[in-house]
């Protein structure tokens, strides 16, 4: 949500960012949001609607690339990736040659040598209290040079790669659920970007709170997995752009890092 002020006059942009979700057995059928009861929003829908393209032509249709556009910056010139947004909603500084990359912990099925499964890109939701234990197992003993992770929020984490492979073929890993990822992944592969992906498997497998979510039927943070990398990147301000200030309101690094690139304040609230 963000919040502005011109003359007196305030304007909300709410944003239903993945509110859609998917039809449930339990609800008939129903989306989450279809069985909802939403007399608000109804009467706002039922005043005027419109349609508006946030996503250019070429480009990714995810939420980096999508608030932009609401926000009223092109895509196509003010975004490299999703992780610049994110450090610096996390307050971490990109010097001119690193590459920020989000790191989730992810859970894969290593069923032979030739099937690698990618179950889950969170890792079953795993906690933050959980996931921060792993991560600062890779933290201290995946060493690498110019290579610096941040722990984040439950899977969604971050890792700054001095002079980083930018060009990396990444994939974001929710993109291919239930996929077999063996040929992605093979060590025979000469890329950075995998070639980490794999190292940071011997620190995870047999990780204390891997093995105690293994023991309660939970799925494993078994394996980092780095996509959406990209550099810092100029763009002007909100104030500079369009003569208003205002606010943020988001539980997603992504928004408030887009909000902090933009100057607009963020607004913590509970939740």
């Amino acid at each position: 949500m963000k919040r502005t002020s011109r003359k007196g006059t305030k304007f909300i942009l709410l944003v239903g960012d993945g509110m859609a979700d998917y039809p449930i057995a339990e609800l008939g059928g129903k989306t989450p949001l279809e069985a909802a009861h939403t007399p608000n929003m109804d009467r706002i829908a039922g005043c005027r609607t419109g349609r508006v393209e946030t996503i250019p032509v070429g480009m990714d249709p995810g939420s980096d690339v999508a608030n932009l556009s609401l926000l009223g910056y092109d895509p196509s010139v003010y975004h490299t990736g999703r992780a610049p947004f994110e450090a610096a909603s996390m307050g971490v500084s990109l010097s001119p040659g690193d590459v920020a990359f989000r790191l989730n912990l992810v859970t894969l099925d290593h069923r032979s040598d030739h099937e690698i499964l990618m179950v889950s890109h969170s890792s079953g939701d795993i906690t933050t209290k959980e996931a921060v234990k792993i991560i600062n197992r890779l933290r201290e003993q995946l060493i690498l040079p110019g290579i610096h992770i941040y722990p984040g929020v439950a899977y969604r984490h971050l890792l700054v790669w001095e002079n980083g492979p930018e060009e990396a073929a990444t994939i974001p890993p929710h993109d291919v659920l239930d996929q077999n990822m063996e040929k992605y992944l093979n060590g025979e592969k000469q890329d950075p970007v995998v070639g980490f992906i794999r190292r940071s498997w011997e620190y995870l497998q047999n990780h204390p709170v891997n093995v105690e979510r293994k023991s309660r039927g939970l799925l494993q943070g078994n394996s980092a997995w780095l996509w959406g990398q990209g550099k810092a990147l100029d763009m002007p301000s909100f104030k500079d752009r369009f003569g208003l200030m205002g606010g943020v309101i988001s539980a997603v690094d992504l928004l408030k890092g887009i909000g902090a690139y933009a100057g607009l304040e963020p607004i913590r609230v509970e939740g």
